[in-house]
């Protein structure tokens, strides 16, 4: 069987990219299929194989502004030829699953979100404003929803990574979807239980819908310890008129990300994420969430057991989230139940079994 995988751009390694790497585990004779590739971001099972990539590939800019050629992106999926193939698999968070099947080819896709920009976090993206900008803006998003909507008749069955996603799908789409937990731990993990620091930590990109910016001013009231990892797009923003009780770390390595996990008191999650493999992460160190109550934190995170959920996206409710787990004594055998449900093993079979069912 000839096996093709589809991910929408390989730039760098996060949560998708992770999954993509338990699918190639699945199938190492798979051939590779993206829009972007950025050399030397990736694991060496990602970088070791066949990767095919469209002429969104060649653009200049392409390894920081290619979020900018979004327009582009469903034509460019749509290049590619895959006649020859007898499984396609998409790993999708924005055209991935749009590719063209050939007929006799049978094809499943992976969402990790319907195309966020367009849909559910538009108004976060582009804030309505007047003139000719927003107006093309406004026509893009037209095109691109249609496109989003009519593409997904060309998916023969759908799983995704949390029944949040699944409501999410059934409502753009109206197709059921399989709730597939992406595989955040390998199987060989256990929990660790390690004398915790006085500090807070977060692990996330700089993207709007993340809150890191709540978090931040949360701190500035609290005055306790954060530290932050990672970068992005909003990083030059937040840096600004930081106390100095929080910290900025850069992008760290994942063996020093673990020392931080360990280590921490808590995990800040402040964002509505459609998973998050970062909560199950930091509950591998026996470290509790304190979580945004909606979204896949809801999937992830027991309320009281593993983590504190805040109901309201504000300073002063994230604040009495963090005051009421101090409070809380957690047990080693809560954490180990509640991240058995997300491992590699387990997503490897689930995902096989879906697909035997094509």
């Amino acid at each position: 069987m000839k096996v093709a995988v589809i991910h929408d751009w390989l730039t760098g390694m996060r949560g998708g990219e992770l999954v993509l790497d338990s699918i190639l585990k699945l199938y190492p004779q798979a051939e590779l299929f993206t829009l972007i590739y950025n050399k030397g971001k990736l694991n060496e099972r990602i970088e070791n194989r066949k990767i095919h990539t469209a002429f969104t590939d060649r653009l200049p800019f392409k390894s920081s502004k290619y979020r900018s050629f979004l327009p582009l992106f469903p034509t460019a999926i749509e290049t590619f030829d895959l006649r020859g193939f007898d499984l396609i698999i998409s790993s999708s968070h924005c055209v991935a699953k749009g590719i063209i099947p050939p007929p006799t080819a049978k094809h499943i896709t992976y969402v990790h979100s319907p195309m966020r920009y367009v849909w559910d976090l538009y108004y976060d993206y582009f804030p309505r404003r007047s003139g000719f900008k927003f107006f093309l803006i406004q026509m893009i998003s037209n095109y691109l929803r249609m496109w989003d909507v009519s593409s997904s008749s060309r998916v023969d069955r759908f799983t995704c990574n949390s029944s949040f996603i699944a409501k999410r799908i059934n409502k753009y789409y109206r197709r059921e979807a399989k709730v597939i937990y992406p595989p955040c731990l390998p199987e060989s993990q256990k929990v660790e239980e390690i004398p915790k620091d006085d500090f807070y930590l977060i692990v996330s990109a700089f993207a709007p819908y993340k809150r890191i910016d709540l978090a931040i001013d949360a701190f500035s009231k609290n005055g306790k310890r954060l530290l932050i990892i990672g970068g992005g797009q909003e990083e030059k923003s937040l840096r600004k008129k930081v106390p100095s009780n929080i910290e900025f770390l850069g992008g760290l390595k994942r063996d020093e990300i673990k020392t931080y996990y360990q280590k921490a008191k808590g995990f800040i999650f402040p964002g509505l994420e459609d998973f998050g493999i970062t909560p199950v992460e930091s509950q591998s160190h026996c470290t509790p969430v304190i979580a945004f109550g909606q979204g896949g934190a809801l999937e992830t995170v027991v309320d009281g057991k593993t983590g504190v959920f805040f109901p309201e996206q504000t300073a002063d409710s994230l604040n009495e989230a963090i005051f009421r787990s101090e409070k809380l004594s957690y047990k080693k055998k809560d954490f180990e139940e509640s991240i058995s449900r997300f491992t590699e093993e387990k997503f490897i079979n689930d995902l096989k079994f879906e697909v035997d069912r094509l």
